[in-house]
């Protein structure tokens, strides 16, 4: 019973950190970009009471033992990198990656970080940059006199400037992509950075090489279900009253044999 009490306590702090991560997806369900998290987790060691094959007699054994686990522990929380719906803005400086890759964006340490959300806008110096101003890579700088933004499929963006009714091209926004998206590091902003799991960007123009093609005028929003992510809280809350019942059961067997008089 006493070991009943510890193994039910990791299961209620295994729901705690499921809850943890269920809310964070709740929160960003209206973040243009964001990718939603997923929970996992691994059973705790047992303990052999009796080990599978033991004889029994002289000709025969035991066909499967005695094992007692000791609860659970999260493995991960994975990031899950299916795509979120598309939502027209007719913003011409909103762009939507569709299929796989990352746009790739300079912080202000020099580092490059990557990430799905195409909200860009223009700085005082014309350049093509994120919400929180931190620019493009490659670095693409818009005319003070371009009357309007065109980005092609390939990246390709061009403007048309006041007097010249020829677009003039202006740059080529590349995309990133990885082996293992689910390796990389979440660092809030909308942004990502690399590990050793998700391993180097391999870097091309949108159309090629497996990446994806731009949508002018379009943000892909959260990948996020409200209904599901309700049902995974559902499922996490019973989870967790379940345990806390173990635990409350366990407490009153002991105190059952703790009130038992010769």
């Amino acid at each position: 019973m006493i070991r009943s009490l510890w193994t039910s306590a990791t299961g209620m702090q295994a729901q705690a950190l499921n809850l943890d991560v269920i809310s964070n997806n709740l929160a960003n369900v209206n973040t243009a970009g964001f990718k939603k998290s997923r929970a996992e987790f691994q059973d705790l060691l047992y303990e052999t009471l009796k080990p599978a094959g033991t004889s029994s007699s002289q000709d025969s054994q035991v066909p499967t033992g005695i094992q007692i686990g000791h609860g659970t522990r999260p493995s991960t929380v994975l990031k899950i990198f299916t795509p979120g719906n598309m939502e027209n803005t007719n913003n011409e400086l909103d762009l939507a990656i569709e299929g796989d890759g990352f746009f790739k964006i300079i912080q202000p340490n020099g580092e490059t970080a990557y990430t799905r959300d195409g909200a860009f806008k223009l700085d005082r110096d014309g350049r093509i940059v994120n919400s929180d101003g931190f620019a493009l890579e490659p670095e693409i700088s818009i005319p003070t006199d371009a009357v309007s933004i065109s980005v092609g499929m390939d990246g390709t963006v061009s403007v048309l400037q006041a007097g010249d009714p020829t677009p003039s091209e202006v740059g080529t926004i590349e995309l990133a992509r990885f082996v293992n998206p689910a390796g990389l590091i979440s660092t809030g902003r909308n942004l990502y950075t690399t590990s050793e799991a998700s391993g180097d960007d391999m870097t091309g123009t949108p159309g090629e090489d497996g990446l994806g093609t731009l949508a002018q005028g379009f943000l892909e929003m959260s990948n996020v279900s409200v209904v599901d992510e309700m049902v995974n809280m559902i499922t996490a809350q019973r989870a967790y009253e379940t345990n806390s019942k173990s635990i409350q059961t366990a407490d009153e067997m002991l105190q059952l044999a703790n009130n038992i008089k010769r």
